[in-house]
This record gives structure tokens, sequence and C-alpha cells, in this order.
């Protein structure tokens, strides 16, 4: 199975305007824009474009456009704040933009176009980005007491050392599991989604008592497709939330 009836075919990334490369210190960069980085602008475009307009247009009175950038901003406020505690507010716009960056991404690729989110190169550079922000945040605000964040307080002695190997080892596999978190569950679900709807085209067209298989491929569509609306808001949350908590790790140190 190939061409666009293969499941697979939705991730290809592929160029929708050719740049000249460019070269720099040896190494050729392209520059050229693909399907990814096209549905990345229109992601930010659209978020950008509607929050614009709903603060050029905020009244007393709450429209509906209104309240809904109203309830994302909250929602994220919040998170940040009963999270990180009274400090929480200073890193708002870094997760709101890791928020809205991968919900509008995940919606992209639900309605008209290529889904960013489920290209691995994208997730883990999401996820570099936010680790990165954790290490530079920790060593900003405790210098090298940020070593601390290995060492639990009130451990014995005798087990101090493979606690110190687990909490490495586990620190250093939170971009690996940010990744693959996201990655998986978009890849996963469009593929599944992809196959059912092959299954109602098929069906449809074998005719006769196909037609019955072809009703309960429709019907399980549409529930995976709200499911897959779900999923898509649900991975940028727990993204944001995962955000937050490693944020807490370094910003309340003196807890942990």
């Amino acid at each position: 199975m190939a061409g666009p009836f293969d499941p697979l075919h939705q991730f290809q990334v592929v160029p929708v305007w050719e740049i000249e490369p460019v070269t720099i210190a040896g190494v050729t960069i392209d520059l050229s824009i693909t399907n990814s980085v096209l549905a990345m602008l229109i992601g930010v475009g659209l978020v950008i474009v509607f929050f614009g307009l709903t603060t050029a247009r905020a009244s007393i009175i709450p429209g509906r456009f209104q309240v809904m950038a109203e309830s994302l901003f909250g929602l994220v406020d919040n998170l940040a704040e009963s999270i990180i505690g009274h400090e929480g507010r200073a890193f708002f716009p870094f997760v709101f933009t890791l928020f809205l960056f991968i919900l509008s991404c995940n919606l992209i690729g639900m309605t008209t176009y290529f889904t960013a989110t489920s290209q691995i190169a994208v997730t883990l550079t999401l996820a570099v980005l936010t680790i990165g922000t954790v290490i530079v945040v920790g060593f900003a605000k405790n210098g090298l007491g940020f070593f601390k964040l290995f060492v639990p307080s009130g451990v014995p002695w005798w087990l101090l050392p493979m606690i110190v190997i687990i909490e490495v080892v586990s620190f250093l596999m939170r971009p690996i599991t940010l990744t693959l978190r996201l990655f998986g569950n978009m890849v996963g679900g469009h593929i599944v989604l992809k196959v059912f709807a092959q299954f109602v085209v098929w069906m449809v067209a074998a005719g006769g008592l196909a037609l019955a298989g072809a009703a309960i491929s429709l019907v399980s569509v549409v529930a995976l497709t709200t499911l897959e609306f779900l999923v898509a808001y649900l991975q940028a949350f727990v993204f944001a939330v995962l955000a937050c908590v490693y944020l807490n790790d370094v910003v309340n140190l003196h807890h942990h």
C-alpha cells in the first residue's frame, strides 16, 4: 500500500517553496519551506490573529471569542501559579507560548493541513527548549546549588549514591519522554483515524453486505475524530503541566 492510501503518507515532509540553500562555515543549510514549516506558520499566524482581534475588540461584556481567549489565558495562568507558586507568573509567557503553539499545530493537523507535531524533530526541539530553559533557570537561580536537584533530602547515606544515579538518569530522560509522548500520541491517533476512513471507502466501493461494515467504520471515524480533538488539547495541556513541574523543581529547589 503506497501513495495517499498509505497511512504513513500523511506524515511525509515535502517542500512547498524551494529556496536556494546557503552555506555557513562549511555547513549547507536548506531554507526551503516544507509542509511542516508551513503548518507551524499557519498555526502561529492564526493564534496571533485570534488574540489580536480579541484584545482589540475586548469589552466589559465578553463575546464568545473573548471568553475563549480569557479562558485559555486563565487556564495557563492558574496552572503556572498553582504548580510553581507565586513565582509562576514570571514563567507564564513561556508556558503559555508552548501551550498555544502545540495546541494550534495539533488542531491544524486535525482540520485542514499537515500535523507538525507528528514530526519527532519538532517535538524534540520543543522538549530540548523546555529542558534547556529549566537548566538555565536552575543555574541562574541556584548557581551550583542546582545539583541539589539530584540529592533528595532525608535519604540515608548508604542509599544516596544509587538515588543520585536514578535522579540523574530521570532528569536526562525528561526530554526523551516529552518528545515521544507528544509525537506518539499524534502519530498513533492519525494512523488509526486514516485506517478506519479507508475502510469506509473500500467497503462502500465493494457494495452489498460490506455497506454494513462501512456504516460501522463511519461511526468509528466520527468517534475517533472527536477523541482526536480531545487528545490534541490534552497533549498541549500535559506538555504545559510538565513544563511547570520541571520549572517548579528548580525554582523551589529549597523544598526538594
